[in-house]
């Protein structure tokens, strides 16, 4: 999972790009890790200021996600693009009832098989967002990224008044590709243990 991460030459000139058109460099380092990743998939520099992120919000999940917390995909979409990391998506299983969508169905079983403390990546549907929120879950970090002109909006606010550890964006747009790509920028990040840190600062 640590291991040095080879990037292809025609990803760095894309970043070069990037960064040439959008200035990114105040960014804290996982914040800017995570902004600049989610802008290069999408190739969409208005993310920039769309997404809503939180530097200890990021470091927390960010030790979490190194140290084993399981990684939650809504969708199989989402789930493939995530890379270094096999993500649970139970959406196969699911069934829809009264009131209850597929994908909303699909949380309800991954929250029974994941228990607390994971990663949730959704990039698809807001009803799987919004039964999140309905659980007692306990994530260290739901990257909520839906996308659509019916509930995305309003699932993604109310992720942010929810006060759980979280990357959203303010408009309708999101999908499976940016919310893959906020997680991957969290896998591709260097993690110092905490205690390798401490043992460098008493070395």
């Amino acid at each position: 999972m640590n291991q040095q991460r080879v990037v292809h030459p025609i990803e760095e000139e894309s970043f070069r790009r990037l960064r040439a058109r959008v200035d990114t460099s105040h960014l804290a380092p996982l914040t800017r890790a995570v902004v600049e990743r989610v802008v290069h998939s999408a190739a969409d520099p208005a993310y920039v200021t769309d997404l809503v992120c939180d530097e200890p919000t990021l470091a927390a999940a960010h030790g979490a996600l190194h140290t084993g917390a399981p990684v939650v995909a809504d969708v199989e979409m989402v789930a493939a693009g995530i890379t270094r990391r096999t993500a649970v998506c139970r959406l196969k299983e699911a069934v829809s009832g009264p009131r209850l969508t597929r994908s909303a169905h699909a949380a309800r079983l991954a929250y029974e098989q994941v228990g607390p403390g994971a990663i949730w990546v959704i990039g698809c549907a807001p009803t799987a967002l919004e039964e999140l929120l309905l659980l007692d879950a306990a994530p260290a970090l739901v990257i909520g990224l839906p996308v659509g002109f019916v509930g995305a909006v309003e699932s993604k606010a109310a992720l942010r008044e929810s006060g759980l550890p979280s990357v959203s964006n303010i408009s309708e747009k999101g999908g499976s590709a940016v919310a893959a790509a906020a997680l991957n920028a969290l896998l591709y990040h260097p993690y110092d243990p905490p205690h390798h840190q401490l043992a460098k600062e008493n070395a």
